[in-house]
């Protein structure tokens, strides 16, 4: 086989220099010409050898003839450097390059899309600068680069930075400033995604307001530091982008309420009803703390708490036979020592469900996305008819094991057959950074910024015209 390779690349190179070099009728015989000696290779063996050269050498074939330049655009091969070349999973790529390439709005139907060079694609993507992506989160951001395999730090959530007293774009200047410094990046160098919590829910023209005037003071704050192009998207729609899904309902368990958000082709339908449930993180922590001192455990901090949350805390698929169950686990803590639990470890995951454990006043998770569903099913918005069906979770909490699969068989124990029938619930598929991956898949697109991003003079001009 190297004999053979070396063999192909002194041909290729003879014929290309030969060609370069003359301006003789020969050249343009040259670039007509067929394979040479591979002439009686079968394609499919020549296609192998184009992937043993790799996708630099593949492209240079392109340039020698047109059999070659056939052969070297073949989308098997380029599909096969994507699969192997790239960061992000094969399935990933081809969902972003099929339904985000052209920006908002989505495409209703893929298939109206005109075929696709994935050669092409591979080379765009190599070109794209890539984007800061600061995921503001509703209990700590995550931030880092789009080239990265995953966040490369944490800090406090904008909604939250700095002096509360102080004017928004005040404390997002100083936020920005901050994540900037710690990335040791210049604002000027990359475009930056901003995923923004949900907040403001409703249709109404002052929740509109209040979004807008938040979205502006982003855009202003990032734009006076020297950004060259800014892409503000709402964390439910990357949350599904990151599963893979333009449609769906987005259940986001964040730090202080659940929401519940309806998605139609990348857009949020405020109109249909955003549910929001007064149920977060910091209650299931707060109740286990509770339950933990109820049986005389000692600790010195709430994080502890949270710690044995995440590390031995799960959801039980019938929450009155597991209390009948063993269920007793251990787990060490740093600098606490060995912790014990027992029912604790799925009694605090059941207040999603059964919010009066915890003599809350709420509805259930399940009751929640049932009436989303419903009103989803009502509104009869064109297109497909199941496009509520899929259910993405995303949030730390919503990463307790056991969830999705609680939330699938409540949901089909209380809604319709034709409501609950090929209803998906699909668990965070990147755990707490799922809407940090989701921004990811936006900012390694092959037309990324292009159609995704706003300038900063067209800020000025349109005052605005972001996703949210």
């Amino acid at each position: 086989m190297a004999m053979l390779l070396r063999k192909m690349w002194e041909s290729v190179s003879n014929r290309s220099s030969s060609g370069s070099n003359s301006n003789s009728p020969e050249r343009f015989r040259c670039v007509d010409s067929p394979l040479g000696v591979f002439e009686q290779i079968p394609s499919d063996i020549l296609i192998q050898i184009l992937r043993l050269l790799g996708p630099k050498e593949a492209a240079r074939l392109s340039l020698v003839c047109k059999a070659w330049r056939s052969l070297a655009s073949d989308n098997r091969l380029w599909i096969y450097f994507l699969q192997t070349c790239q960061l992000e999973p094969w399935d990933t790529i081809f969902f972003a390059e099929t339904n985000l390439r052209s920006g908002h709005p989505l495409p209703t139907l893929v298939g109206q899309m005109s075929q696709l060079s994935f050669k092409r694609i591979y080379g765009l993507r190599e070109q794209v600068p890539g984007a800061v992506i600061i995921d503001g989160g509703s209990g700590y951001c995550k931030f880092g680069w789009s080239k990265y395999d995953s966040p490369s730090g944490r800090s406090a959530t904008f909604l939250e930075f700095g002096n509360l007293e102080s004017p928004m774009y005040t404390r997002l200047r100083h936020f920005f400033a901050t994540i900037y410094n710690r990335m040791q990046v210049k604002p000027s160098t990359q475009p930056v995604i901003v995923s923004i919590p949900i907040c403001h829910y409703d249709d109404t023209e002052s929740a509109k307001a209040s979004r807008r005037q938040l979205k502006e003071a982003i855009c202003a704050a990032l734009f006076d530091m020297n950004v060259p192009a800014v892409c503000a998207v709402n964390q439910a729609t990357l949350a599904l982008y990151a599963a893979k899904q333009t449609s769906g309902i987005a259940v986001n368990v964040g730090f202080q309420v659940t929401s519940i958000v309806p998605i139609l082709n990348g857009k949020v339908m405020r109109k249909v009803g955003v549910e929001v449930v007064g149920l977060g993180a910091i209650k299931l922590t707060g109740f286990l703390r509770e339950l933990m001192q109820r049986n005389n455990m000692n600790f010195e901090s709430l994080y502890t708490v949270r710690t044995l949350k995440e590390e031995l805390c799960y959801v039980a698929i019938d929450y009155e036979a597991e209390l009948l169950k063993d269920t007793q686990a251990s787990f060490e803590a740093a600098g606490e020592g060995w912790f014990t639990l027992s029912k604790e470890r799925f009694q605090t995951g059941e207040i999603l469900f059964q919010p009066r454990l915890a003599g809350l006043q709420a509805m259930g998770l399940h009751q929640a996305v049932a009436l989303c569903m419903d009103h989803c099913h009502s509104a009869e918005l064109a297109g497909d008819p199941d496009w509520f069906k899929t259910v993405v979770l995303s949030g730390g909490t919503a990463c307790l094991p056991g969830l999705a699969e609680r939330l699938d068989k409540e949901l089909r124990d209380l809604l319709p057959p034709q409501l609950s029938s090929g209803i998906e619930v699909i668990p965070p598929p990147y755990g707490a950074e799922t809407a940090w991956f989701g921004a990811r898949t936006i900012g390694n697109l092959s037309t990324f910024p292009g159609p995704w991003c706003i300038k900063k003079k067209h800020f000025h001009k349109s005052r605005l015209n972001l996703i949210w």
